[in-house]
Parts: C-alpha cells; structure tokens; sequence
C-alpha cells in the first residue's frame, strides 16, 4: 500500500502520487486525486459539470461525474494500462469538484460554467471536465478560446450536435453549430468521428462516419485525426454515445452502429501528436447503465486524456 491513511482525496498531502484506498472503499474523487480547490502547481484539473436539462431525449447525466468518479476507483495503486506507468508519479492533478449551477434558472448556467473554467485555466492548469450532458462543452470551449484562440476539435460522437441554433438555446444537438459560427473552433481543423446521425450542416468538419470507422483500423483514425488537425492547438471532446450502446447503454441518446470501446482507447492511445490543451468526457447517465459498462468506458476515456499528458509532461522533462 501506497500509505497506512485513507480517504485519500482528503488526506493527501500533495497532488502526486498513488493512493492506498482500497478500491472498495474511501471518498471517490477521480482516480483518488486530493480534491481542492486550490490549483496552484497542477497540471491538470479534473472538474465535474452536472447538467443536463439541455437533452432532447433521456435525462440522467447530471449524475456522470458521481458515476466517472465512481468507475474510476479500480485505477488506483497500479501503473496504467496501456501506459505502462503511474501517472502520479510526476504529474500532479486535482479533483476540483462540481461545478454548483442554479437548478432553476438554467439561463445563468452557460455564464457560470464559462466564469468557473475561465478561473481554472487561469492557473494554466490541463482542464479535463466530467459532464454533464454535451452542452456543457459549449461554455467550456468558450473558456478555452479565450485564452488560445479558435481551435481545432476533435468530437467523438454519433450525433454531429449542428443543428439550427439561435445563439440562446440550452440545447446539446446545437453547441458545434454556434461554435463554429463564432469563431470557436476551426472547422477546417476539425474532426467528428463515430456519426451516425444525419443533421442539415456539416459546417465544413471533417466526418468519419460510423460505417467507416468498423472499416479503419485505429492507426488509421488517428493518423486521419492528426492530418485534419495540423498542429493546431486541439480540444477534444467524447460524447460517450460515440460507442455502440454494447458498450455504452447509459447515456441518453444512444445510436447502434457504433465501435467499441477497445478500438476507440486505441485511437485515443495513438493521438500523441495532438497538441490537446482541453478535453472532456460527457453523456454519462448511470441510471440507464449496467454493472457499471458505460461508467467503466468513460473513466477509461478520461484516465487516458491523463495519460497522454503524463507521457508528455516526460518527453518534455527528458
């Protein structure tokens, strides 16, 4: 054991290293990280988001966060597959905790999401966001391009989330839409991978449709990423619906069709030439899951956006 404490989200004296909770037991913050609100120092900050009155079918991810943070429990005490370290040992993460919205003035959410990860970028800290349903990446990506610029993103989903928006709406189907036509992202440095779901505009993206992507191999869906985004600095967003609902049942618009979640993480495993300065993992909703399948998926998918960074906070250092 790492140390003879528990609780280790409360009981850590500093943002790295390994805990000794057993995976059973202890307060669940992501991964066991010390939740703080102090972010000083971090490289990267884990922040929850749950929402999500903003879905055109079923509700539930607001309890996503609660769920990722959940499935995230078995990761602690060993070196990360396929990383082949601890991911603790040099990068020092924190769990900030949720983001606190008003439940009965959903009007004030996009400015309060945007406000809080504006103050977390601040630091220069690796935003790495739990949702939430996918409007949640609308303010966030707001937040990020005010500090970077437009971006190129990058969306694992089935769905393209281009439909007609009027610049107000509390809409996940619509945020890629309003992004683009505000000089958010670039979409001519953007990608959409997983679609299975038709929408009038593709706004100049990039797609790899679902039926394209059972054709390709992983190398070759990263490769395809990496030429569409060109080095430009990248935010990379997974709708957890992206997988086949084999995969992930609990989420709240779930398509057949989809890829697994083995040939995904090995997209996300070879992504290492991305320059990703934000990611998040949305869509989670735990009440339509199964043993925990869905949660399992997104920790993963999270657990790897930190992994990347942890392989390249030490290429750097070497």
């Amino acid at each position: 054991m790492a140390s003879s404490s528990i609780d280790h989200a409360f009981t850590a004296r500093t943002p790295k290293g390994r805990s000794g909770d057993p995976t059973y037991a202890g307060a669940l913050s992501f991964m066991r990280r010390k939740y703080s609100k102090n972010v000083a120092g971090a490289d990267a900050v884990v922040w929850g988001i749950p929402f999500d009155a903003a879905v055109t079918n079923r509700p539930g991810a607001r309890f996503g966060p609660q769920a990722i943070r959940r499935a995230s429990a078995i990761f602690d005490c060993d070196p990360q597959y396929p990383f082949n370290r601890d991911l603790f040992d040099d990068l020092a993460v924190v769990d900030y905790g949720d983001c606190l919205l008003d439940s009965g003035n959903h009007q004030k959410t996009p400015a309060a999401i945007e406000r809080e990860a504006a103050k977390i970028l601040k630091s220069g800290a690796f935003l790495l966001t739990l949702g939430g349903d996918h409007f949640v990446t609308w303010p966030v990506l707001k937040a990020h391009a005010a500090i970077h610029g437009p971006m190129a993103m990058v969306q694992f989903d089935a769905h393209q989330d281009t439909w007609p928006d009027d610049g107000k709406r509390i809409d996940h189907g619509s945020f890629v839409a309003r992004a683009v036509k505000d000089g958010i992202i670039d979409p001519d440095r953007s990608i959409q991978i997983g679609i299975r779901t038709h929408a009038p505009d593709d706004c100049g993206i990039k797609i790899l449709y679902g039926h394209e992507v059972e054709e390709m191999r992983a190398a070759d869906i990263a490769y395809a990423i990496a030429e569409r985004t060109g080095g430009k600095k990248t935010y990379v967003t997974f709708d957890i619906d992206c997988l086949d609902p084999a995969y992930a049942p609990g989420t709240g618009t779930p398509v057949a069709g989809g890829p697994s979640s083995a040939k995904i993480l090995s997209v996300l495993r070879q992504m290492t030439q991305i320059d990703v300065v934000g990611a998040d993992i949305v869509e989670v909703a735990p009440a339509y899951d199964h043993a925990d399948i869905t949660a399992i998926a997104g920790s993963t998918v999270a657990m790897h956006y930190l992994g990347l960074l942890a392989e390249k906070k030490a290429r750097d250092k070497a």
